[in-house]
């Protein structure tokens, strides 16, 4: 083991720099330390807070972000309840278009079968009223005929002569 001196006051042996480790002594500690801490203070130092800005950037950023996204998720909940909202109301709207229709459906439906019912009726009165002008005509033509056929020998001259006159007073 070697130790070097290095005389700082031009003294020889009386004061030096023991650089060996060691065989140093808590003197040479503290001032190896002071000078590193001396010399690397502004360079550790201005590197932490380079870094400390960096990561207080990032927090704000980070705050930021999640401000922004709160908030848009309660637009986008305050939408979604909008629109399902929406979609109750057009739900409802819907069902009650239905039934509206179904009812007016039914009530022309039944309007459509009154109609042919009453056309039904209308025409089954006409029938009737056709087949019983026909059986009356019917009627008509058999009792003329049977008059017809029974009268000439019922009606003498005097009785044919006193039918018409009172055919004539019936005319006037």
């Amino acid at each position: 083991m070697t130790i070097y001196h290095f005389p700082l006051l031009g003294t020889e042996g009386t004061f030096g720099l023991n650089l060996n480790p060691f065989d140093t002594n808590l003197v040479n500690l503290t001032i190896v330390i002071g000078v590193m801490f001396w010399f690397l203070k502004g360079f550790l130092g201005e590197m932490l807070e380079r870094r400390r800005q960096v990561i207080l950037s990032s927090l704000s950023d980070a705050e930021a972000n999640l401000k922004n996204a709160t908030i848009a998720l309660e637009k986008a909940q305050t939408d979604l309840a909008e629109a399902q909202q929406r979609a109750e109301r057009i739900r409802a709207d819907g069902k009650l278009r239905a039934e509206a229709i179904r009812k007016e459906s039914e009530h022309r439906t039944i309007d459509a079968m009154a109609s042919l019912k009453e056309d039904a009726l209308a025409d089954l009165n006409a029938e009737m009223a056709r087949i019983s002008e026909q059986l009356r005509l019917q009627t008509a033509v058999q009792a003329i005929e049977k008059a017809m056929a029974t009268l000439p020998s019922k009606l003498d001259s005097k009785a044919h002569a006193q039918l018409i006159d009172q055919s004539i007073a019936n005319l006037e």
